[in-house]
């Protein structure tokens, strides 16, 4: 949290730095026509296929209405018909963005301070900030070439119960992660799976990104592969629907004991949501639900021009690398990035210490910004790397951007 405080004030103090550091999604298809449209297509949903009279409808917009949302069908739907998840509509809460999901579940989960969250590290400030808001330990598990190191997993678990500490879930982000970009492949997802279900904890799977791949096909969520209930699906209609509108979800159909009517863990963070946020804004689900109806409630169909604007910016990123370190300095200079298959993230590698410090320099001396990775750690580590965003950024910014980071690298590697 302090560190996206930092990164504000910079920002605010260097107007025309140019941003690697920010991983909202593009703007330039933005329209506020649209807000007005899908309002109009929810509202003859609620008539035509859900047969409400005017004053039912008017009351759905402007009353508070159900804890666990309005869109959940259409959720449910989308869920079927983009990546293969067959839930029932009751298991799933809408919640104001995929923060208030991640904080449901895992207060849900936090029955004393003996509970602990593990975590891939790095890994998203949002589960770290609001375990500790909770006072939840947050126990971290290398990442690894393959996204995950389930050896460490495996250690990590044995550690924490040897130490008295009950281990409830693991948080993961499968595909594309942020800040690493990292995905797993298909031999860890299915032993994951098994390793959840022998070690008798949940996944917590965040998937914010995976719509957003280089390839014509993607691999199958954990939930698409859960025959057993492991995975809570966290969902975010963030980067996929709107931003503005902070609509995100929870797949919690797990069965839980006292948890109400249902008997499922949704109905457990229903009741939590209800002292918390009462709801989610239907004018924001309606806004999203209107999106949804009007592409056949298939987000990867709604999303076909952002899908190819997020290709062609990781190309230009990647490209414009290769570009000013060949092969021959990179190895010279110790300088290296990943190449995600996806997502919204590069991280690059380099033989000097990353600050916050030297962040400041960076929008002072040469008007580029980017994000510390240390900051995606809950112990030690990233120091050398930085996380550069390449989503909401042109790529005539990107060019110019990675120029002006050539000079700061150059600087840095001249100083040492």
């Amino acid at each position: 949290m302090a560190s996206m405080n930092m990164l504000s004030e910079i920002a605010e103090r260097h107007p025309d730095a140019i941003s690697f550091a920010s991983g909202s999604p593009y703007e330039g298809y933005f329209d506020t026509e649209s807000l007005h449209r899908h309002l109009r297509t929810f509202c003859d949903h609620l008539a035509h296929d859900r047969g409400m009279d005017e004053a039912q409808v008017t009351r759905t917009l402007f009353q508070y209405g159900r804890t666990k949302g309005v869109i959940t069908d259409l959720l449910a739907t989308y869920l079927a018909r983009d990546e293969n998840i067959h839930v029932d509509p009751e298991s799933l809460v809408v919640t104001v963005g995929c923060q208030e999901a991640i904080l449901l579940v895992l207060r849900a989960l936090r029955r004393d301070a003996r509970d602990v969250v593990l975590t891939v590290s790095p890994s998203y400030v949002g589960l770290t900030g609001a375990a500790r808001l909770l006072d939840m330990t947050v126990v971290p598990v290398r990442e690894g070439p393959l996204g995950i190191d389930l050896d460490d997993l495996t250690e990590q678990l044995r550690r924490t119960r040897a130490d008295g500490l009950r281990p409830r879930a693991l948080y993961l982000v499968p595909d594309f992660s942020n800040p690493s970009g990292r995905s797993l492949d298909m031999a860890t997802r299915h032993r994951l799976l098994a390793l959840a279900e022998e070690a008798d904890i949940l996944l917590l799977e965040d998937n914010p990104y995976g719509l957003y791949t280089r390839a014509e096909t993607r691999p199958p969520t954990l939930k698409a592969l859960d025959t057993r209930r492991r995975v809570v699906y966290l969902g975010s209609l963030a980067k996929t629907g709107l931003p503005g509108a902070r609509v995100g979800f929870a797949v919690a159909d797990q069965p839980v004991t006292g948890a109400g009517p249902g008997g499922l863990l949704a109905d457990q963070l229903s009741t939590l949501k209800s002292m918390v946020t009462v709801n989610t804004s239907p004018l924001a689900q309606a806004v999203i639900g209107g999106k949804l109806l009007e592409n056949d409630c298939r987000l990867s169909l709604a999303n076909r021009r952002e899908t190819e604007i997020y290709r062609h910016h990781l190309d230009c990123l990647l490209n414009g690398l290769d570009k000013r370190w060949p092969a021959a300095v990179r190895a010279r200079l110790g300088i290296d990035w990943n190449v995600p298959g996806g997502g919204f993230f590069v991280v690059l590698t380099v033989p000097f210490r990353v600050d916050d410090e030297l962040l400041a320099r960076s929008a002072r001396r040469h008007g580029v910004l980017w994000m510390p990775m240390h900051h995606f750690y809950a112990g030690a580590g990233g120091h050398r790397q930085l996380r550069l965003s390449y989503s909401r950024i042109t790529p005539e910014r990107i060019d110019e951007g990675l120029d002006r980071l050539k000079a700061l690298v150059d600087e840095e590697c001249r100083a040492r």
